[in-house]
């Protein structure tokens, strides 16, 4: 695999991503950018981490917790804010963006908001190829989703760590158990628990639940307020470092694709996949989606034209 492209970009710095990423957003499917992707993904040097949960958890004050403590022990950080996305523009509101206090100077922090377009799974298509340029460049890759719903889940297949963030007397395990949530979650982690005894009780509710599914999933708490279990919580993460292997890798570029063109082509596009998906190389997964579904938009096209 050519690494030069991965190397001029990390040499370009923030400006250098920030351009690399507008691009996966308005031309992914181009061979320069491809074969950038394919480098990303064949030396992944950070591990990529999913922060899920219902609106007004506190995601975004806990990623901003959760920079300052990484960039304490030196480690680089990087984040995809997923927004609901504007109506009229498409693009992201920056509803998340605002709460992430980060230093312009400091290289080491890269924050980028990113639209969920249409999107009903919590992130875009997008965000796994920006996941997976930032996780080649960073220690640690925070994708933070617009919240989780009943269809929501979809950031645990493209994520080396799933998180899932409950916040003290809300009645979530309930509703997370009702979603299927719990079911998706490496760590589940009670936030604002300097509520105390309201945290705890959660803790232990959430513990309960997750004895039915047989899980073995970590419950833990943090305060992003007062600091308290985020060290402890990223301890647990670091615990994970060595849990993402290639073979889950490979299958998170499977997943991605498969989402591509379900997006792209719906059902219609799942079932002509299924001729020509063991031309899928997930060792170079973006050069070979990318001529899939050109092949796919070329059969689409010429049905539609004996349609008409």
């Amino acid at each position: 695999m050519n690494a030069e492209p991965l190397a001029a970009l990390a040499a370009g710095g923030k400006a250098a991503l920030a351009r690399a990423l507008s691009r996966l957003e308005t031309d992914a499917g181009a061979p320069a950018t491809a074969a950038l992707l394919d480098a990303a993904h064949s030396a992944p040097r950070g591990h990529a981490i999913g922060l899920t949960g219902p609106p007004g958890v506190g995601k975004s004050t806990l990623v901003d917790a959760l920079i300052r403590h990484w960039r304490r022990e030196g480690r680089t950080v990087g984040v995809i804010a997923v927004d609901p996305s504007s109506q009229r523009s498409k693009g992201a509101l920056l509803g998340d963006r605002t709460r992430i206090v980060s230093d312009p100077d400091d290289p080491g922090v890269f924050v980028r908001s990113m639209a969920a377009r249409e999107s009903l799974g919590g992130v875009a298509t997008i965000t796994f190829p920006a996941l997976v340029l930032m996780r080649a460049l960073f220690d640690r890759v925070l994708v933070e989703t617009v919240g989780v719903g009943q269809s929501e889940t979809a950031i645990s297949g493209i994520c080396d760590t799933v998180v899932l963030c409950a916040q003290p007397a809300s009645g979530d395990a309930l509703q997370f158990m009702k979603a299927g949530v719990m079911e998706i979650p490496d760590i589940v982690l009670v936030t604002k628990g300097d509520i105390g005894p309201y945290a705890e009780r959660t803790v232990s509710d959430l513990k309960g639940a997750l004895s039915v599914t047989g899980g073995a999933v970590e419950v833990m708490a943090c305060s992003a307020q007062t600091g308290d279990g985020i060290a402890a919580f990223c301890d647990a993460v670091a615990g994970r470092d060595a849990a993402a292997t290639p073979a889950d890798r490979a299958a998170q570029a499977r997943a991605w694709f498969r989402a591509e063109v379900l997006h792209r082509f719906g059902t219609a596009g799942l079932a002509a996949l299924r001729a020509r998906e063991a031309a899928f190389d997930p060792a170079r997964p973006f050069a070979t989606a990318s001529a899939i579904v050109g092949r796919l938009e070329t059969a689409f096209a010429t049905a539609l034209r004996v349609i008409e």
